[in-house]
């Protein structure tokens, strides 16, 4: 722990020092902290910007080496506003709502959530559908120069039509990131988990950023990469229910005119919890799964009908695409397939109590090897930010790893002679190779196939199909290959390469135990590879509850629900004694201020008088014009207390107080009521103030236009607006004596942006926001529990 929180921890409620010399104090506690800390401002700089998906590292004149990205937080990140603005405009609203309005509004959002569901599995099935065939062209060329190639002494050819297709198709998918949209790269699964917690993400959910994911995982997959289709699908399910939801594309300039009513963050947000569940649902055919995912990893607001429409949602989602994939497959109507990947029925397959305790070694491997493969990733993508960051260079390191994985798995088939003779085999069609005619190549059969391909093979090929030695290199090629790979400028789902490592090693084990204990029925190599797949799974993305759902309702046996959910906490606890998931490592990563669950622990005697940012930015309940403008122009503040009894010249008062508390004015109703002339000098002002409506204020959401774009007179910059009618008079306030946790609740809870500090007196004397909260972080590692400040970047 650092001495800064030491000697905070120390002081008792009566030694606590007078504001201003306490905030000196605890401005230097930050300055040395690291030798290249400077003074910061920590109110919370809330303006949309463009962003990138992982932030500058700041250097130190005094230092060469850049600071540890994850131990920085980006100014550039703003939050969403959940709270509701309980203004007069709203409350005027509200009354005149009637039981036909309130009806239609509920129905709407079933409605939304219908259209939700359908179109995350039309996409499923269309993604499905283009892997298959590109995948299909690939395999028939390379296997038809194979079959040539063997007798005529000319093996390069097939090897380099295999290299070329694999770069070829991924330098595609790379460019429509790279070039396209950036914010398409990875799983999207760390974005969502962060708007879901109230941060808005730059175009995270952006219609571009849905058409570059789609073709950009369709490239990644069928190029050979070591990523699934599963971890895209959720965000792109999160992108659809943000754009329907909306009823308009503010990209393309379309407005529809529907659904105005759920233009504010609170209805997207909830939109977007849908969303991701149809992914999850349309990925693995998990409805349930796809519920507890977004309980799970990251809605901070639920309720009884939120889950219900969440659901629906999700129950669309399967059923879509189940329908329209029995149609591919020439089965109409025969829904038997719901999701992307499945993994067939485990009927035959029974475990037994004595079975347990080699079900929790299992999960102590998988937590040590997922917790392995976090550290190699996060080593990898430190090096990505600092060293990989022009776009050509993006490209090239995808196409080079295309290229690595296509050798990797025509050396494992040309190398390894694991012929084995041809015998009844989940694969319909295996794959000769270089085997005699009646035999087959157990390692084509892993590596020659699409990933969901693959995975069923594991699980389902009979005993004796694979030798230890193709599973072993197979593990350790997909193991490294995985970890490069995730976190390349291409779409990457995370799902599927750990269950194919986790299924490879875990057939091993199985393996094993046949000889160990030879003619025992329990030891069946497809059931330790599910285990296997869940535990390697579990150690990388520390999911629990919703993981073990998904599963079982992927293997269709509720049977498995015990060993799943006991391999998933055990290699949750085992890898979290050493790093943090996958995803939590790539947001603390990207700088995110988001908040946990609970507040830092060791925190109970700080005080909101340590955490908030001073001096306050506020307005007059009657301000001006022109000063409105000039504090707008000048800073990036979102949230503005408007008060009474101030005076912006009197610097020697603003050391304590900032005037007499009223409510809480935004930047964009600052900016609207601007536009709108809003001025008590106007002329028409009585007829603006009766015409005005709080839709006037939605209509601009979500790309509020700036400040600079607002026309005004220099006669107009002498007039006066009366705040009054428009702030929220009821906004959350703190003591100054409050305690972090206690503010911290409150955010978590309430999905707040900001809260204003008042004294006894109830004068302004600070503000909180989720930067303030969020620099306070808790490390956990080898068991020991530290709590250190971290820096907020503005580069």
């Amino acid at each position: 722990m650092t001495d800064g929180c030491k000697q905070r921890m120390a002081d008792t409620e009566d030694e606590r020092k007078p504001l201003l010399t306490q905030k000196n104090y605890v401005e230097t506690t930050l300055t040395n902290r690291r030798r290249n800390t400077s003074s910061v401002n920590f109110a919370d700089n809330d303006i949309e910007s463009d962003c990138p998906s992982s932030p500058d590292v700041t250097r130190s004149s005094e230092e060469t080496e850049p600071e540890s990205p994850e131990k920085l937080l980006s100014a550039k990140f703003e939050s969403l506003d959940y709270d509701v603005c309980e203004n007069s405009l709203y409350l005027k609203e509200e009354k005149k709502k009637t039981t036909q309005e309130i009806i239609r509004k509920e129905i709407a959002r079933w409605f939304v959530s219908l259209l939700i569901g359908v179109l995350t599995g039309l996409i499923a099935c269309f993604i499905d559908y283009m892997i298959d065939k590109c995948s299909g062209v690939k395999y028939d060329y390379v296997r038809e120069y194979v079959n040539k190639c063997v007798e005529n002494f000319c093996l390069y050819t097939p090897f380099l039509l295999w290299v070329t297709f694999n770069a070829g198709i991924v330098m595609f998918g790379a460019i429509f990131t790279a070039y396209g949209e950036p914010m398409a790269a990875g799983s999207g699964i760390p974005q969502i988990k962060c708007y879901l917690n109230g941060i808005k993400i730059p175009r995270v959910v952006r219609i571009k950023t849905l058409i570059c994911k789609v073709l950009g995982v369709i490239c990644a997959v069928a190029g050979g990469l070591a990523v699934g289709k599963e971890g895209p699908m959720i965000h792109s399910g999160a992108v659809i229910a943000a754009g329907v939801s909306q009823g308009r594309s503010t990209t393309f300039g379309i407005d529809f005119k529907v659904f105005e009513y759920f233009r504010t963050d609170k209805e997207k947000r909830d939109f977007v919890s849908g969303g991701a569940a149809a992914g999850v649902a349309a990925a693995f055919g998990a409805p349930v799964g796809g519920v507890l995912f977004s309980l799970e990893e990251g809605a901070s607001f639920w309720n009884q009908g939120l889950t219900w429409r969440i659901f629906f949602a999700s129950m669309s989602s399967t059923f879509t695409l189940n329908v329209v994939q029995s149609y591919i497959k020439g089965n109409e109507w025969e829904l038997s397939n719901p999701g992307l990947i499945n993994f067939g029925k485990f009927t035959d397959s029974k475990y037994s109590g004595f079975e347990i305790p080699i079900f929790i070694v299992m999960g102590v491997i998988g937590g040590l090897l997922g917790a392995l493969f976090n550290q190699i990733n996060y080593m990898l993508t430190i090096y990505r930010m600092r060293y990989v960051r022009q776009r050509w260079n993006q490209v090239f390191e995808a196409m080079i790893v295309a290229a690595l994985t296509a050798t990797a798995g025509f050396v494992s088939i040309y190398f390894n002679n694991d012929c084995e003779p041809m015998k009844e085999s989940s694969e319909e069609a295996p794959v000769q190779f270089f085997c005699d005619d009646g035999q087959y190549s157990s390692s084509a059969n892993i590596f020659f196939h699409t990933p969901e391909t693959s995975v069923k093979n594991l699980f389902h090929d009979q005993a004796g199909s694979y030798d230890i030695h193709t599973l072993g290199f197979y593990t350790l090629v997909y193991f490294f290959l995985a970890c490069w790979t995730y976190g390349l400028s291409v779409p990457s789902g995370l799902f599927i390469p750990c269950i194919l490592i986790g299924a490879a090693w875990g057939r091993l084990a199985g393996i094993f135990f046949d000889y160990c204990f030879p003619d025992q029925d329990w030891t069946d190599p497809g059931k330790y590879a599910l285990i296997g797949a869940a535990a390697m799974l579990g150690g990388v993305v520390r999911m629990t509850i919703s993981l073990t759902v998904i599963m079982v309702e992927a293997t269709g046996n509720v049977s498995y629900g015990l060993p799943i959910m006991i391999v998933l906490m055990v290699a949750k606890w085992v890898g979290d004694f050493f790093n943090e998931g996958i995803y939590d490592m790539h947001v603390h990563l990207q700088g995110v201020p988001i908040l946990g669950w609970e507040p830092p622990a060791m925190s109970a005697n700080i005080s909101a008088t340590e955490v908030m940012s001073h001096p306050v930015v506020v307005f007059r309940t009657k301000e001006n014009v022109g000063r409105i403008i000039s504090v707008l122009k000048k800073e990036t503040h979102h949230g503005f207390p408007v008060v009474e009894d101030y005076d912006p010249e009197d610097s020697f008062r603003q050391q304590f107080s900032f005037g007499t508390f009223h409510g809480i004015i935004l930047r964009e109703q600052l900016i609207t009521l601007l536009k709108l002339k809003v001025f008590e000098e106007n002329p028409n002002i009585h007829e603006i103030l009766r015409n005005m409506k709080a839709s006037d204020f939605r209509d601009t959401y979500p790309r509020f236009p700036p400040i600079q774009q607002i026309s005004i007179t220099p006669s107009e910059r002498k007039m006066t607006i009366d705040l009054k009618p428009f702030l929220n008079q009821a906004p959350f306030t703190v003591s100054d004596n409050a305690s972090l946790p206690r503010i911290f609740h409150l955010f978590r809870a309430l999905g707040l942006r900001h809260v204003v500090v008042i004294d006894k007196k109830h004068q302004v004397i600070g503000m909180v926001t989720r930067k303030d909260l969020a620099r306070y972080k808790i490390w956990r590692h080898h068991g020991q529990i530290s709590m250190e400040e971290l820096q907020i970047s503005h580069s």
